[in-house]
């Protein structure tokens, strides 16, 4: 019983963060990670919702899994709360905006998704209603031996252009 209240506190901490980001104006410069695991610029901002060990000294297969598995977790539970208020999400492929594929040679993909497929293959994406914004949520790691991160980002609803469903 204590595991499920902690899942629950967690999840209520991270919608809170949710809430914030959906309705936090944007910033007017591309902004540094804060001391808060968060950043944005224009049109967007990301957090850390939460993160696992890192794996420098230890990167066995069980470590490894259970700390995947621990945002898994964490991420069915936000998703179990966001379809609760949102309808189900979309799942969104990340690849095409990595630009290898693009007619563009010199196509970049708009921040946050430039970001996100750099360290995740897809995200969960919902766009709430009367806000004009969307919110994904992603589990990233941008190294084998960093954290995993279980990512929020919210962007401007142009910033999909065409979305990559999954």
């Amino acid at each position: 019983m204590a595991s499920q209240q902690r899942s629950t506190g967690f999840t209520e901490a991270q919608l809170s963060i949710i809430d914030e980001l959906t309705a936090l104006p944007f910033p007017e410069e591309e902004g540094k990670p804060g001391t808060d695991g968060g950043w944005g610029g224009p049109g967007y901002h990301v957090a850390v919702l939460r993160e696992s060990r890192d794996f420098w000294d230890d990167r066995s297969e069980e470590v490894v899994e259970a700390a995947e598995k621990e945002l898994e977790d964490a991420l069915v539970a936000l998703t179990v709360a966001l379809t609760a208020l949102w309808g189900g999400p979309t799942m969104v492929d990340l690849w095409p905006y990595l630009g290898f594929d693009h007619p563009d040679p010199e196509f970049v993909a708009p921040e946050p998704l430039g970001f996100l497929c750099t360290v995740a293959g897809s995200m969960r994406l919902w766009q709430p209603p009367s806000c004009g914004r969307w919110l994904a949520l992603a589990i990233g790691q941008a190294d084998p031996e960093l954290p995993f991160q279980l990512l929020a980002a919210v962007g401007e609803s142009s910033s999909l252009g065409e979305t990559h469903v999954v």
